[in-house]
């Protein structure tokens, strides 16, 4: 495979930057953008120490000033779009603030598309492109507490089959991958606020909550994410477009 020019958001930690680290090791170039431009430095310090090519970028993907600049001082197009970027906040709705509700849809949904948006014209130019959008189990299913997180999950699977039906002519992909719970900090925060909201120790929510409907009883792991990313980059993968990925062990099977 041809080494790519990858931008991934949210990337300083957690999901984002374990697959920034496995795709560097591929020999691919990724932009490590984040809103702490300090921790994404320490992401890019840690992959070029390693013999990675990257860079450090802060961005803010609710800002269109911030996306726009930053694909305009590229020196080439983005070759691989990885939207990662996400938050989460745990709470009923009856007291889930209304402002915090529109955040978590700017960032994992308006902010997919304005990226989205801003590096399609350099794929189209160059007839080469893939977008990936980091789902979750939660674009497939919903739980409890989480309204404003799966409404957004969601919706990157309608858009993703809208703009695959509207650039199929190119050669440019989208699709989403949707894992069952990671173990990342993200999570750890989740486990801690489920037990809160439940009332139960932070292990009834892994077993019981987390867990328990997945067959195969295990996190997934970051570097099947990130191997999932890989392929969907070749081109054994260019007629594979518009789709939901799912890494669940076997949870939406039931």
């Amino acid at each position: 495979m041809s080494k790519k020019q990858i931008l991934i958001t949210g990337a300083a930690s957690g999901i984002g930057q374990g697959i920034a680290f496995f795709l560097a090791k591929n020999g691919h170039h990724i932009i490590v953008s984040d809103m702490n431009l300090e921790h994404a430095q320490k992401s890019v310090n840690e992959i070029i120490q390693h013999g990675g090519s990257a860079q450090a970028v802060k961005l803010n993907v609710t800002s269109s000033e911030d996306v726009n600049n930053l694909v305009a001082a590229l020196n080439k197009p983005i070759d691989v779009l990885i939207n990662n970027a996400g938050i989460q906040h745990v709470e009923s709705l009856d007291s889930f603030p209304m402002d915090k509700w529109d955040f978590l849809i700017q960032v994992m949904l308006v902010g997919v598309a304005r990226l989205t948006q801003a590096v399609l014209p350099g794929m189209k130019s160059q007839n080469f492109g893939r977008v990936i959008n980091i789902g979750s189990l939660h674009a497939l299913v919903a739980s409890p507490y989480k309204s404003a997180y799966i409404a957004a999950k969601h919706g990157l699977l309608g858009f993703s089959k809208a703009i695959a039906l509207e650039i199929a002519e190119n050669n440019i992909t989208i699709n989403t991958l949707c894992p069952a719970y990671v173990l990342t900090p993200l999570v750890e925060k989740q486990i801690a606020a489920q037990a809160k909201e439940h009332n139960i120790s932070q292990e009834m929510v892994i077993n019981d909550i987390m867990l328990k409907p997945m067959p195969k009883k295990a996190f997934i792991e970051i570097d099947e994410l990130a191997a999932s990313c890989e392929f969907l980059i070749s081109d054994f993968s260019k007629n594979i477009t518009a789709q939901a990925i799912a890494l669940d062990g076997g949870w939406t099977a039931q």
